[in-house]
């Protein structure tokens, strides 16, 4: 692989330096997160520091920690539905306060990146299994395979994705909703499921009626 991976820079006349170059490591920091041949998780120290912050007590501050807390958001499951009634006070039109929702909200997302769980790497040559939900606040997605760990059939997380509900599509009825999470969701993941064989999995009955 390695041999493969030089030629390909070779080729291509690239050039790298050996200095910023790691081999023969089981596993790699990058950006945030921690790299292995089989998983992505968030580099526990990076979550940390931002639980010493006290909670944000201006529009900077709430700002920041949801740029911090979306860089990390294929780690959380429903992230952006979390977020939704902070997102509201970082618009210059709306008076900066605190509620006690807006606190629960911003525990929740601080619990999440606590917890968050490893994300696996895809295996291409199994089944991907997609989860959509529509929660009447957003949309809620979830990409999971069932992989061999530890000798054992075990469902894992390949990734999590959400956004919020725009206005136009607040009048939508229930089975339209449903039926755009899952458009949105096959656009957002092509990368993964464009040639793929895929599942996917709702709890409304109009949806199983799809052929795609």
């Amino acid at each position: 692989m390695l041999a493969r991976v030089l030629d390909k820079v070779s080729g291509v006349k690239m050039k790298i330096s050996h200095k910023k170059c790691n081999f023969g490591f089981g596993e790699l920091k990058d950006v945030g997160h921690i790299v292995t041949g089989l998983s992505l998780c968030i580099e526990k120290n990076k979550v940390a520091a931002v639980l010493l912050k006290p909670i944000p007590q201006n529009r900077k501050e709430i700002i920041s920690f949801l740029r911090f807390s979306s860089y990390y958001r294929q780690h959380l499951k429903d992230c952006a539905i979390l977020a939704k009634s902070l997102y509201r006070i970082c618009d210059q039109q709306t008076v900066f306060e605190m509620t006690p929702e807006r606190i629960k909200a911003y525990e929740k997302i601080m619990k999440a990146l606590t917890k968050a769980p490893l994300l696996f790497m895809p295996d291409w040559s199994i089944p991907f299994k997609l989860y959509i939900d529509e929660c009447g606040d957003g949309l809620g997605e979830a990409l999971n395979q069932v992989q061999i760990i530890d000798d054992k059939p075990t469902e894992v997380p390949i990734c999590y994705i959400s956004r919020k509900i725009k206005p136009t599509e607040a009048r939508c009825g229930a089975s339209q909703m449903e039926c755009l999470c899952l458009v949105w969701e096959l656009e957002k993941l092509n990368y993964y499921l464009y040639g793929s064989v895929f599942e996917v999995i709702t709890d409304f009955d109009e949806c199983s009626e799809i052929t795609l």
